[in-house]
């Protein structure tokens, strides 16, 4: 058994793995960006073969994969789930967001490229519905582009739980990987946004997500079934109609959370091991054939050359890391890398926040600095663990209690889930 960083919440070995892969993910990806300002020419002779965001960022979409919709499925019930999911992730996003913008509020830092564009209640609107990537307005901070994918694959989750369709995970993602292949290059990018203007997009979003919200958890059979699907299809209509990044890479994202999901039913004996070993190898590989398919369509020669050998070197690494942590589910794992997806959350979100921290009172290094970048990763192990204990552990312990579950204590008896990714 291994705890959290807090000692609090213990972690049952056999899902420890997911914490192992939790960890890694975040660090790597917090890495990926510090070497932007600490080691730039250790950098540069990295990204020319391998991805580390994008590697981190798959690794976390699988492991949400496997667990979030388990989530839904172990209590049954919609309303739990969207509290859990609100709970976890709205508090720590909201206190790093206030923490982006405190700057810019104090006259002293610009916001990022292109959001000061926006009016503010719209662009708040757009980061509360977590869907500001496919609504076109500019994230606040570079990471929360995987919340919008993470959110949309919530709503399809509830979108197949309340039809009924929710175990059949591997041909979902079999399906969207086929259209990333074949019809990606083909959809537009922000069509509605273009047509229609950003605002009106953005309030019909949030209206449509708290109607099917509130549909979805009513005790209603008719009103959570058509709130299901509504939602669903309006995560499906942004994903293929009004995305910031490739509609491909779109749906080669969600064909990856899908994976996880079926890997998931294989290991708890829903669906046989041989179809999800199928629809596994079937999205890795039409994941790749669509990385180097569209590159070639959208790119010029030298760019698509580039791309292609980052894409697949990323992708296969990534499914290499989570077959890797399956391998070892029955291992034990240690405790320090359990702590550290225990906080992955918190690493994930504030790393963007420090490093402008450190641009705005330090400045960035003239030459590669390992010495600042130890001290910046350890910095930042420091500030997540007690974001994590401070403001992540009470809001977790308030969603059980909502949830009508007791909160954990010290020495409790195991909790059934590690803490969720988001990613």
């Amino acid at each position: 058994m291994s705890r959290s960083s807090s000692g609090e919440t213990p972690v049952p070995a056999r899902l420890a793995w997911l914490d192992l892969l939790r960890g890694i993910a975040a660090l790597v990806v917090a890495l990926h960006h510090a070497t932007y300002y600490f080691t730039p020419r250790l950098r540069a002779g990295m990204v020319d073969w391998f991805d580390p965001g994008l590697y981190g960022v798959l690794v976390f979409f699988l492991v949400s994969g496997y667990i979030v919709p388990a989530s839904l499925e172990r209590h049954g019930r919609v309303r739990s789930f969207w509290i859990s999911r609100l709970t976890r992730i709205y508090p720590l996003l909201t206190l790093a967001c206030a923490a982006m913008l405190l700057p810019f509020l104090l006259g002293v830092r610009d916001l990022r490229a292109g959001l000061s564009a926006y009016e503010p209640v719209t662009a708040v609107l757009a980061h509360a519905t977590m869907l500001q990537d496919v609504l076109g307005v500019p994230n606040v901070i570079n990471v929360l582009w995987t919340l919008s994918y993470e959110m949309i694959f919530y709503l399809l989750v509830v979108a197949f739980f309340v039809t009924g369709i929710h175990r059949r995970s591997g041909p979902i993602a079999v399906v969207l990987v086929s259209v990333a292949v074949l019809a990606g290059g083909l959809l537009p990018m922000a069509a509605l946004t273009r047509t229609a203007g950003v605002w009106p997009v953005v309030a019909l979003t949030t209206l449509v997500m708290a109607l099917a919200i509130a549909g979805a958890v009513s005790r209603h059979p008719v009103a959570r079934t058509a709130g299901g699907i509504a939602g669903g299809v309006l995560g499906v209509v942004l994903l293929l109609t009004n995305g910031r990044v490739g509609p491909w890479e779109g749906l080669v994202i969600l064909s990856a959370m899908f994976t996880g999901t079926a890997l998931y039913r294989a290991e708890h004996g829903q669906i046989s091991r041989r179809a999800a070993a199928v629809s596994a190898g079937l999205v890795l590989t039409g994941a790749i054939v669509a990385g180097v398919w569209h590159a070639e369509m959208g790119m010029s020669p030298a760019q698509a050359d580039a791309f292609q050998v980052y894409w697949v070197g990323s992708v296969l690494l990534a499914g290499l890391t989570f077959a890797a942590g399956w391998a070892l589910r029955h291992r034990r794992i240690p405790a320090w890398l359990t702590a550290l997806g225990t906080i992955s959350f918190s690493l994930y979100l504030l790393h963007p926040v420090l490093l402008m921290l450190n641009d705005q009172f330090l400045g960035t290094p003239d030459h590669d600095d390992g010495v600042r970048l130890g001290l910046f990763v350890l910095t930042l192990v420091a500030v997540s663990a007690l974001t994590y204990r401070y403001v992540e552990l009470p809001f977790q312990r308030l969603g059980r209690r909502l949830n009508g579950r007791p909160a954990a204590r010290p020495a409790a008896a195991p909790v059934p889930v590690p803490s969720e990714p988001a990613p």
